[in-house]
């Protein structure tokens, strides 16, 4: 597998882990109603990981495993007259 490959599984599991992350949050605010600090280290894990996952985009662009792209990449650009 190339790096590229291997740097973009780990972005999509990190996406996964900050899902997770969230549902447990919510889950945790139903059940508890507010009795214990679960809800609140839950979200405090999801904020650590989604910073994370910014500071890994930044780390993977500037190292060029990802391209970003415009919203239709296959259209020419515009020439201004």
């Amino acid at each position: 597998m190339s790096g590229a490959a291997i740097f973009k599984i780990a972005v999509v599991v990190l996406l996964a882990i900050i899902l997770i992350s969230l549902a447990s949050g919510l889950i945790f605010l139903i059940r508890d109603k507010g009795k214990s600090d679960r809800t609140v280290k839950s979200l405090t894990l999801r904020i650590v990981l989604s910073i994370a996952l910014f500071v890994l985009l930044f780390i993977g662009f500037a190292a060029g495993l990802i391209k970003p792209h415009g919203i239709n990449p296959s259209a020419p650009p515009e020439t201004l007259p």
